[in-house]
């Protein structure tokens, strides 16, 4: 129970409760709770996401047209625009909830043969295997009365003498134990340091230990994405991933998308509570992987860890360093900072020691951030003469076009379609949800193949992309995404005019019907024209062509499972020799990863974001005019599609 006094709340199935003063938001109620509800918009009223069921008592609101009179009846209600008149038990359907499953989905076997997969052994056999922190390990002579030099200088002389180690500063913090420290072991130590990107700066001596402690070096690396938080443990004598971890992003629960979270930032003390929820999160990670992982030398102490590399969009990197993000979202799009120096990670409210370096990938602009950066050094697109095609399909598609020659970059808002925002039994990439799809182009009778081989509960971005190809092909769909005249059960008027069954309410793990309608296919359509007229303007922008493109790399959760066929029939993607693509999965972890191991890598990162050039489509005129010519499946030039067409005739 909570200290306020007023009514009491209980939230099921986690029969949890709390008492809150009349009039409170349930959804603001399930927030502190530490309870997610879906809320796509952020708790506006607009996505119907945030269904919940009163089971007991009652509550004030809650209703809109997204809830129909028979579901209003069965008690559900929007938990962002109903309020508490009493005691009252709700309960989080399946389809409200953050359900578990999807963070470490395996690669459709499909995928398999085009799988770009990062190898330590290529940095180890470039000679690039240097992670930017070390630990070095010294003999000191002790002092005498011909050798009384200060213990800090008899340590920096050390290093340069033992390890050809020069340039050395070092902090107050390792003044304050080097004396004890020193002559703990008889002058035996270990030093750590932090090795600059550039070679005449400085290194910084982070931390010493009495005794040996070399082989003992570890660090961290973390995707900051805005759905889901990656991290990994990594032993940073071998490259070994000693551990993995993931949870969602808690900052969900106050708007799917980046926009929102900026909105919320910007509200009195918002900026703090962003902050606290995504580093929560990631101590959370850490707790987990250190609980976990076991070396041939036993467990891993938390002070061991002596760095962490993070990648992030560059609004998730502002809200982790609580830089005020709110010119992100305004013209002409300034954020506070695009590179970041390193800094400590206890600064961050990451519960690591004093002494363990933090090191964030730079961004390139506010829509293109650290997380490309990372995306294009883990997929080694600017190492390669082919001319390569990047992409990152999310609500944001971020587009890089080059090679290790030059490099331009743009991105597109593509909305949350492919997260499951915006379509009526839309969800994210977890158990229940279809993900692959197809039918008997006689009875149109459908096939699912859904995540974890349970019952339907909706349909996930990978399973809206393949459904929508396969209805177009099937001619159950026109080239405007509206419905043929069908006399066929499955092909009904709905509330949001036709919509094709593709699941019984007898066969679903949800209390209705799971269809697609003509509103849910115009959302997709919007989605995949952005994301296909961004790629057409930057390649327009740079003076090329479609078959200029010798690569194609798809990256990001939604991306690692886009379907080639379904993606070229309905004109998402560009149509080209399916051997061109590569799929990297979480490029940004990969890039994180990467840098953990090589300072080589955090120079060519200077580098890379120094020469990328950056595109702000909204000030292309061509892009608008490209946007519209996409709003068609797939295309209104067909010519771009030869194969589609030839596709639906073998049918």
């Amino acid at each position: 129970m909570g200290t306020d006094s007023g009514h009491k709340v209980t939230f099921l199935p986690a029969n949890t409760s709390i008492s809150v003063a009349d009039g409170s938001s349930l959804i603001k109620t399930a927030r502190k709770m530490g309870l997610h509800i879906n809320a796509s918009c952020g708790g506006a009223g607009v996505c119907g996401k945030c269904r919940i069921i009163v089971e007991e008592g009652s509550v004030e609101g809650g209703n809109s047209e997204k809830i129909s009179p028979k579901d209003f009846d069965k008690g559900y209600r929007q938990a962002c625009t109903a309020t508490v008149n009493g005691n009252v038990t709700v309960r989080i359907p399946e389809e409200s909830s953050r359900q578990k499953g999807g963070l470490n989905i395996e690669f459709p076997k499909r995928h398999h043969a085009r799988m770009h997969i990062f190898d330590i052994k290529n940095l180890k056999k470039e000679g690039i295997f240097y992670p930017p922190v070390e630990k070095l390990r010294l003999e000191l002579p002790p002092p005498g009365s011909h050798d009384n030099r200060a213990d800090i200088t008899r340590l920096i002389q050390g290093l340069s003498d033992q390890h050809n180690k020069h340039r050395m500063v070092t902090g107050l913090t390792v003044m304050r134990k080097i004396r004890k420290t020193l002559r703990e072991k008889d002058f035996t130590v270990t030093a750590t340091l932090e090795l600059p990107v550039n070679n005449r700066a400085k290194s910084h001596i982070l931390n010493i230990q009495a005794g040996r402690w070399d082989h003992r070096n570890f660090g961290l690396a973390f995707d900051i994405g805005t759905t889901t938080v990656y991290g990994v443990l990594i032993d940073l004598n071998n490259g070994k991933i000693l551990a993995k971890e993931s949870c969602y992003n808690p900052q969900m629960s106050y708007g799917e998308d980046v926009i929102a979270r900026i909105i919320y930032a910007e509200k009195p003390k918002g900026l703090d509570m962003m902050h606290d929820l995504v580093t929560n999160a990631m101590n959370r990670i850490i707790d987990t992987m250190l609980g976990s992982a076991n070396t041939e030398h036993g467990t891993i102490g938390r002070d061991e860890i002596n760095s962490v590399t993070i990648s992030g969009n560059t609004t998730m990197t502002h809200l982790l360093l609580q830089l005020e993000p709110d010119n992100i979202r305004r013209s002409p799009y300034v954020p506070v900072s695009t590179f970041f120096p390193p800094i400590r990670a206890e600064d961050i409210s990451l519960n690591l020691p004093h002494h363990c370096v933090a090191l964030l990938y730079p961004s390139i602009s506010s829509y293109v951030g650290g997380d490309i950066v990372a995306g294009v050094m883990g997929s080694g697109m600017y190492r390669t003469d082919k001319l390569t095609l990047f992409i990152d399909v999310g609500t944001n598609a971020e587009i890089v076009i080059g090679n290790r020659e030059w490099l331009a970059c743009a991105a597109c808002s593509a909305g949350p379609a492919f997260e499951g925002g915006g379509i009526t039994h839309g969800m994210r990439a977890v158990e229940g949800a279809v993900s692959d799809f197809s039918m008997n182009p006689d009875s149109l009778e459908p096939m699912n193949t859904t995540i974890g081989d349970k019952a339907p509960l909706g349909i996930c971005g990978s399973g809206l992309l393949i459904l929508v190809a396969t209805l177009l092909e099937n001619n159950v769909l026109n080239p405007s995404g509206k419905f043929n005249a069908s006399d066929n059960p499955r092909i009904r008027e709905g509330r949001s005019g036709m919509e094709y069954v593709i699941a019984w309410q007898n066969e679903c793990a949800a209390d209705h019907d799971i269809v697609i309608n003509e509103v849910d296919i115009d959302n997709f359509i919007r989605a995949k024209a952005a994301i296909f007229a961004g790629v057409m303007t930057l390649l327009e922008q740079v003076g090329l062509q479609v078959s200029d493109l010798e690569q194609i790399i798809l990256a990001g959760g939604f991306g690692s499972f886009i379907d080639l066929d379904s993606a070229m029939s309905v004109g998402l993607l560009p149509e080209v020799d399916p051997d061109k693509v590569l799929y990297v999965g979480n490029g940004s972890l990969m890039g994180a990863w990467m840098s953990e191991l090589s300072n080589h890598i955090r120079k060519d990162v200077v580098e890379v974001v120094r020469k990328m050039t950056s595109f702000e489509l909204s000030e292309v005129p061509d892009f608008k005019d490209q946007y519209v010519a996409a709003i068609f499946l797939p295309h209104t030039d067909l010519s771009l599609f030869a194969n589609t067409g030839k596709r639906k005739d073998s049918i």
